[in-house]
């Protein structure tokens, strides 16, 4: 307890030392953190038990969250891969309206499609990724074919040449976001995956948006010195619906802040399984990864990724299969990576995208939609993704 208020102090005294704003001083402070450390002894572990949290100066105050238990009937979480939304440990902190932590509510075994939706079917073409800038259509056809027996032989020959998989940072789905103009349109769009249209939905009825719709998803690809720049996202058309994210592999530190940067951030973990819901006024606010923390064990996987995919799935389920040969190559990519999905509304309903602006007419866009990874370790200050990845 001692070890928590003396974090919380020292964290405290950087964000109000003058120079750069809060936030940027508290992403470099744990973007250098050293894990098992009172380095982290301020970060909020929502899967442990949380009498303890929110008693440092200045804490927010962990609080549990309602959930609508009659929106999600057992039988769609079942379908899913989740447990009884009765049973969902849902979480919320006081002065962010909107901001909902749900630990690991999927049920034992059931994380395994999802991390091979990501790294096998995901980053297919049509979807779009970050390699499509250096490489061709036909090279980027199928990267989890291209990648399979490196991963495999992973263990075998450490100093072997990356794997396409390993060089993936970002997969777009659905209206696909352009980095540059930090906008979406109608004539940039692929069908969106049914099997994670169908989860988000059921997460985002059980935190009170009944009707929505997965539009749009950002797939980011973490390795152990990946971070996530400082940003809010703005870029979809209607802020009324909810961010939702999901986290699977290695844990990192998610630093959720204000509306401007001199608002010092809270930070928390993100463990395999998590899914964070940012809503109403939360929205909007800055946010970013600065850490991906590596296994205590070294490389190995998280426990709840210990327990295989029950090989007798429901009939109407949307989780699939997941063979004991893809998941040796799931398991071997995620000893030293992470994986999160979010998925995000663009349109209200009946809403159309804007006419594109003529050349003449168009104005500077700002910086202020989502945030590609940075693979520098060298260089926190960048919020960009490296051109060369």
């Amino acid at each position: 307890m001692g070890k928590m208020a003396a974090a919380l102090g020292s964290v405290a005294t950087l964000a109000a030392e003058p120079g750069e704003d809060a936030f940027r001083k508290l992403f470099r402070f744990y973007r250098q953190s050293r894990p098992g450390t009172a380095d982290l002894g301020g970060v909020i572990d929502f899967s442990v038990s949380h009498a303890a949290h929110g008693t440092g100066p200045g804490a927010p105050k962990v609080v549990r969250s309602q959930l609508n238990l009659s929106s999600v009937s057992d039988c769609d979480a079942l379908r899913a891969g989740l447990q009884p939304v009765s049973k969902w440990q849902a979480y919320g902190l006081q002065g962010y309206p909107g901001f909902i932590f749900i630990s690991n509510p999927f049920l034992p075994g059931y994380q395994w499609h999802w991390v091979k939706q990501c790294l096998k079917l995901y980053s297919r073409k049509p979807n779009v990724c970050n390699l499509d800038k250096h490489m061709t259509k036909e090279e980027t056809q199928d990267l989890w074919e291209q990648s399979k027996e490196f991963l495999r032989c992973k263990e075998v020959n450490k100093r072997r040449p990356r794997s396409l998989l390993e060089k993936l940072r970002w997969v777009t789905l659905g209206y696909h976001y352009n980095w540059d103009s930090k906008r979406y349109s109608a004539g940039h769009y692929t069908p969106f995956p049914s099997d994670l249209a169908f989860l988000s939905e059921q997460v985002a009825a059980a935190c009170g948006f009944q009707g929505f719709r997965a539009e749009a998803g950002i797939l980011n690809y973490y390795r152990l010195h990946s971070t996530l720049g400082i940003h809010a996202d703005r870029s979809e058309l209607d802020h009324s619906r909810p961010l939702l994210s999901f986290s699977f592999g290695q844990s990192a530190i998610f630093l959720l802040g204000g509306l401007k940067r001199d608002e010092a951030p809270t930070p928390m973990f993100m463990h395999s399984g998590d899914i964070m819901v940012m809503s109403g006024f939360s929205r909007l606010l800055n946010h970013a990864v600065p850490r991906v923390l590596p296994s205590a064990e070294g490389d190995s996987l998280p426990g709840c990724l210990g327990t295989p995919l029950p090989a007798d799935l429901p009939r109407d389920s949307v989780v699939e299969p997941c063979s004991v040969e893809d998941w040796q190559v799931c398991a071997s990519y995620l000893k030293t990576a992470r994986v999160n999905m979010t998925v995000r509304q663009v349109l209200a309903v009946g809403q159309d995208f804007p006419l594109e602006p003529t050349e003449e007419n168009k104005r500077d866009i700002t910086a202020e939609g989502s945030c590609h990874l940075d693979d520098d370790s060298s260089h926190v200050k960048r919020a960009r993704f490296s051109p060369d990845c």
